[in-house]
């Protein structure tokens, strides 16, 4: 197991919550991170049939031969669990009773809400950071790489074609995940829905064009974009709410959570086809603003992140909101980094005025270096 830096994080609340729940999409490592930092625990998983069967018929026996608690995987999959646990861990007093475990964040995220509101502390875990690869010394060799296997544990495991593995990933995820979430009668139609959002990645939401390109209702592709997000597929990064001057953009822009899998549902399949496609740049952006999301969810906080673009095209691709002030940082594909590429950067700097911080560069060249006020950071080195 590549150590995960939500460890941390799950030692550090144990002692505070009767409940812990970690969620994140399917195959983000959320089981083995559970058992190696509860190994004291015993583990069951809801996708077993004949556990599923126990649990939804008789939810206080299923919960009796766990006096201790447990470890609780896809906890989503029986509703009226859910009560019997705040039973539970109201009636034992004990922290770091249960850990519950799912990847569907919505219908997780609601049954928490309504049975556990207070008693469960929520620990969002994403594929593996830049950072985790680099401390286990599994990191590719150069960011074209890293855009092409993406984050997923399974290819940092074991011998795997990273397309072929996130192909199967993405129509396993078709096939059970969606249709238990909503109702999505066409598959095929849904295939071409997902597809086109990998080729909006990094790119402002316009969800009516989105909707008639897929040939959908733009209802139908809200709720289906919902499904996305829940599913921690894809998630939206809002423009900062602050009028910087000038009239800004208010629509959000559009990420994949796996630079890796948008680059399969893109139908990229190696370096050499990836070094020359027109959304290297889309997908590198996906990549770094997904390491500054992860960092974020690693510590256990909500998201801090925000772009800003004004009326004439003008744009900072990520800022972060800190208690200092905010902090703008723009991304780069070019190994090399000219003065045009700092544009954004400069204007941002003279509207935000007190409110900036130090300016960073992200870019894919070998060298972090300070240059004229601008903090430029290798790719390796983002967060």
């Amino acid at each position: 197991m590549i150590p995960r830096a939500a460890s941390a994080l799950l030692e550090e609340i144990r002692a505070g919550y009767p409940v812990i729940t970690i969620t994140g999409p399917r195959q983000s490592g959320k089981t083995t991170l559970a058992r190696a930092a509860f190994a004291d625990k015993p583990y069951v998983s809801l996708e077993t049939p004949d556990e599923r069967a126990f649990a939804a018929a008789d939810p206080r026996g299923f919960l009796a031969r766990w006096p201790q608690g447990a470890i609780i995987d896809e906890a989503q999959h029986v509703p009226a669990l859910f009560s019997w646990i705040q039973s539970d861990v109201d009636a034992a007093g004990q922290m770091g009773r249960f850990i519950l475990t799912g990847s569907q964040n919505f219908s997780l995220m609601a049954h928490i809400s309504q049975s556990l509101a207070g008693r469960s502390a929520l620990v969002q875990l994403l594929p593996l950071s830049i950072a985790e690869l680099a401390a286990a010394d599994r990191l590719p060799a150069d960011a074209d790489a890293m855009m092409l296997r993406g984050g997923y544990p399974a290819l940092y495991s074991r011998p795997l074609n990273p397309a072929r593995w996130l192909a199967d990933y993405t129509m396993s995820y078709l096939e059970r995940d969606v249709r238990q979430i909503t109702q999505v009668h066409d598959l095929s139609t849904f295939q071409r829905f997902l597809r086109l959002c990998a080729g909006r990645t990094g790119q402002l939401l316009n969800l009516s064009n989105l909707a008639q390109e897929t040939g959908v209702a733009q209802s139908t592709a809200r709720a289906w974009l919902s499904v996305l997000e829940a599913s921690y597929v894809v998630f939206l990064l809002p423009p900062h709410h602050r009028n910087l001057g000038k009239r800004v953009v208010k629509m959000p822009k559009l990420y994949f959570v796996d630079a890796g899998l948008a680059a399969a549902l893109m139908g990229i399949q190696t370096t050499e086809q990836l070094s020359i496609h027109p959304l290297r740049g889309a997908l590198f952006e996906t990549l770094i603003v997904g390491e500054f999301l992860k960092a974020r969810y690693n510590a256990g906080f909500p998201s801090n992140l925000f772009f800003w673009r004004d009326n004439v095209g003008l744009e900072v691709d990520l800022l972060r909101e800190e208690p200092d002030g905010l902090h703008p940082i723009e991304i780069k594909s070019a190994s090399t980094i000219t003065d045009d590429l700092q544009k954004g950067l400069r204007k941002w700097l003279a509207v935000a005025g007190d409110a900036a911080r130090l300016p960073r560069l992200v870019h894919a060249g070998p060298d972090s270096y300070v240059r004229d006020g601008i903090d430029m950071r290798r790719w390796q080195d983002a967060v």
